[in-house]
């Protein structure tokens, strides 16, 4: 048996043999023939092969049986890969190594998923454009085939090396050579060309500090200054309704469970400059268990039910299937009242429960008119502007949440959109989160709880983390000097809020 057969079609084709190239025949319809059998991998009638590759004027199956003689030199061998009888013709390329099949269905939750170094692998593959040297525009049929692969394939070029790029941050040199490839696919993109700038600045100034310092700069942005590897594992459980929930487990020490938020995705959070030092901090002294919101991640997006109800139910499923007994609860945001909701009906599974940022009332509860209106005035942008590419609407969105954040991080941030939650499913949990309104559980709330929430939030006024530590009988309540919603790694309102939770958790119980 002849040694094992590559075909390359991310960039111009070429077809080789033991790694040794072999020379392909000068007609390009005979190339683009072997191409468009590799590609679509299954029996293809002669007189459909005739329609897409020749003119009528021709003897167009005597062509197909010249080019078919043709490829049989290249790809024929004992294994009978390329199939032809009378009426048909097939080239089986099980065992063949396609450069396209391992990324033609590629879709946002699998880059997010793959770890760095596959991703980049993955990256290595494209040389270019989509058989770049195989135009034939006299054959219309297989020009739109063509184009059609073409454009899906530049799509999800793109996107492997957007997450790469965020990924790599802390390895300047290694995330530029991807931001100038984005570049060159990308030339008009002023965002892309601030990217590759900033980049460069920080690869040059890095290049410039004595080796110790840049390991030791390596050694903290992996999130451990001895070195140790983060990794963390995900999981799936069902709600009662069918419903598939992703979770994850990070970290050594005794449980602490945070109740989903939306815009959460378990994987490209763990790799973001928004969210990243949330979780290795938590996952420091603890195991961390977290999950992403029905609708949201790597949860199932396609749900029927995206009710209050059907969110505490999650965080029962994710308590039940991760195998807590009792455990500290974390709530952020809108999982505060999720997580009030889930101690009121378990009392005895939560020891300690701990607010951050979050209210009882939502925006249509809480009497205000204008609270009201801005409400339902920001779920019809969501609906319209959600994953576009509006940047107006996503800073809008962004500084909202973040008004404290650095470029790099409200570039992710900005980019949460796309990879989180579709704009149907962001309008309706917006919605939902509107009529949240657990003020009358407060009372009923029986452990412990500590309620943190930033001065200055734009996004759940002050005064709302105020009533939550009002009502709930004995809570402590701790005032932050920040603006943002989510705490970024570098302001001191976050190490306040980790010296907080530590303390608060480490007392007897």
């Amino acid at each position: 048996m002849k040694g094992l057969l590559e075909i390359k079609m991310l960039g111009q084709l070429v077809v080789l043999r033991d790694a040794r190239e072999i020379a392909l025949p000068p007609s390009k319809k005979t190339r683009a023939l072997l191409a468009y059998l590799a590609v679509t991998n299954r029996r293809q009638r002669r007189d459909h092969l005739c329609q897409v590759f020749w003119d009528i004027p021709d003897d167009p199956r005597a062509s197909l049986r010249w080019s078919l003689s043709k490829l049989r030199h290249i790809i024929d061998d004992n294994d009978h890969c390329l199939r032809t009888d009378r009426d048909s013709v097939l080239f089986d390329t099980t065992g063949v190594d396609v450069d396209v099949r391992g990324v033609a269905h590629l879709t946002a939750g699998d880059v997010c998923s793959l770890d760095t170094q596959r991703l980049e692998a993955t990256a290595a593959l494209f040389r270019g454009r989509f058989l770049e040297d195989l135009d034939l525009p006299r054959c219309p049929v297989f020009e739109a085939w063509r184009t059609f692969h073409g454009d899906t394939l530049d799509r999800t070029r793109l996107m492997i090396l957007q997450a790469l790029v965020e990924r790599l941050r802390s390895d300047p040199e290694r995330a530029l050579s991807h931001a100038e490839t984005l570049q060159s696919l990308d030339p008009a993109n002023k965002q892309i060309a601030l990217e590759v700038r900033s980049l460069a600045a920080a690869a040059r100034q890095r290049a410039l500090q004595p080796p110790l310092a840049r390991e030791e700069h390596q050694a903290l942005a992996e999130g451990s200054a001895t070195g140790a590897q983060r990794s963390q594992e995900i999981h799936y459980c069902s709600s009662p309704d069918g419903v598939r929930i992703a979770y994850a487990i990070s970290g050594r020490g005794p449980p602490l469970l945070r109740a989903a938020h939306w815009m959460s995705h378990l994987q490209y959070e763990w790799e973001s400059p928004v969210w990243r030092h949330w979780i290795d901090s938590l996952s420091t002294r603890n195991t961390l268990i977290r999950y992403d919101e029905r609708g949201n991640g790597l949860s199932d997006w396609n749900v029927g039910d995206v009710s209050f109800d059907a969110m505490v139910t999650d965080l029962e499923s994710v308590a039940d299937a991760s195998g807590l007994d009792r455990f500290p609860l974390l709530g952020v945001s809108q999982s505060c009242a999720i997580s009030i909701a889930y101690v009121v009906r378990h009392p005895k599974r939560v020891s300690r429960l701990i607010l951050y940022g979050g209210y009882a009332r939502g925006r249509r509860k809480r009497g205000d008119s204008h609270q009201f209106d801005t409400h339902d005035a920001m779920t019809t942008l969501i609906r319209e502007g959600w994953g576009k590419d509006n940047p107006a609407f996503r800073q809008l969105f962004t500084e909202a949440f973040i008004p404290g954040a650095s470029r790099e991080q409200m570039a992710w941030f900005n980019d949460l959109q796309r990879q989180t939650t579709s704009p149907l499913n962001a309008s309706l949990l917006h919605t939902t989160f509107g009529d949240i309104d657990v003020s009358a559980m407060l009372g009923d709330v029986g452990v412990p709880t500590l309620v943190l929430h930033a001065r200055n939030d734009a996004v759940v006024p002050f005064e709302e983390g105020k009533v939550l530590a009002a009502g709930i009988p004995g809570a402590r309540f701790v005032d932050l000097n920040s603006t943002n919603h989510i705490l970024l790694g570098d302001e001191p309102a976050f190490a306040d809020f980790m010296r907080e939770v530590r303390s608060f958790m480490a007392h007897p119980k």
